[in-house]
């Protein structure tokens, strides 16, 4: 099975601060799954650079610490993302957590004091909304 998987879990330094967020439990199952693995990256994907500001979703916009506005970025890169799992087959996403892209029920409240709330980012809710299963770095053992 194809499976889109958050470029950063993967250890790809596309995380906002330069980083990345690799998952050595995922990265080790994913090992051993035999399912082919598509990266993704949908801030990147948006035309956002690396590093950029955090972002947080507010309501249905995606601001800035300082209060721009990259929503359009974020839709931008969801689209690319979605158009990724049409592409390749994908059913499943193993997406990361709490992102304003890629949280999958639950994000950042959008206040940038680290405080969660029920909610997908942009880029979970349109995939959900086209039938690809969602998962995170704390769910994925659900989908192996």
């Amino acid at each position: 099975m194809n499976i889109l998987v958050s470029a950063c879990l993967l250890g790809i330094a596309c995380k906002y601060s330069g980083g990345d967020n690799a998952c050595p439990a995922l990265l080790q199952a994913l090992r051993q799954s035999g399912h082919t693995l598509i990266p993704v990256c949908p801030e990147v994907y948006g035309g956002l650079p690396t590093p950029r500001p955090p972002a947080e979703r507010c309501g249905d916009r995606v601001l800035t610490e300082a209060g721009a506005d990259v929503t359009a970025q974020y839709r931008r890169g969801a689209e690319a993302a979605l158009q990724l799992a049409r592409l390749y087959g994908c059913r499943a996403a193993i997406l990361k957590a709490n992102s304003p892209s890629c949280g999958s029920g639950t994000i950042y409240d959008g206040t940038f004091r680290h405080r969660r709330i029920s909610g997908d980012g942009l880029t979970a809710a349109l995939l959900k909304a086209n039938g690809v299963q969602v998962y995170n770095e704390d769910t994925f053992a659900a989908l192996l």
